[in-house]
């Protein structure tokens, strides 16, 4: 996965559309560094992790917690019922970390049309689809069903 780690940045223009826009958040480290960052769209409803990364030197220390907890918060007070995100199946760093954080699979089957989107964009930015898993944690807030 060296080809991940080597690929482009988003841009500084991208990058403050999420801050102006209130869908970006940054973790400091003591001297206000910032050591991890957190950004999100809205996908079918819920509130979607597109990126969220801290430094190797900081892991382990809560801060991903943080930055998912701030994004809940977020989603609860925009309305909506869950967050959702894409991760790697195999790597322990990230589905068993999203699962102990009350994250669970979606099975395909179940996915509405804006994750399938996210999937094929993707897979048409090379990740291979049966590498990567959807997942879903719900925000507590009860959703009318349409009748």
């Amino acid at each position: 996965m060296e080809w991940i780690a080597d690929s482009d940045p988003m841009s500084v223009e991208v990058l403050e559309d999420y801050a102006r826009s209130g869908r970006s958040w940054v973790a400091m480290d003591q001297s206000d560094r910032p050591v991890g960052f957190v950004v999100v769209d809205v996908v079918d409803g819920n509130a979607h992790v597109g990126q969220i990364s801290v430094l190797p030197d900081y892991q382990g220390r809560g801060l991903g917690k943080a930055l998912l907890e701030a994004v809940r918060a977020w989603a609860v007070e925009t309305g909506c019922p869950a967050l959702t995100l894409t991760t790697f199946i195999h790597v322990p760093w990230n589905r068993p970390l999203y699962e102990h954080l009350g994250f669970v699979v979606v099975p395909e089957d179940k996915l509405q049309p804006g994750l399938r989107a996210v999937r094929e964009h993707e897979s048409w930015i090379g990740l291979d689809p049966v590498s990567r898993v959807c997942m879903r944690r719900s925000t507590g807030i009860a959703v009318a069903e349409e009748s």
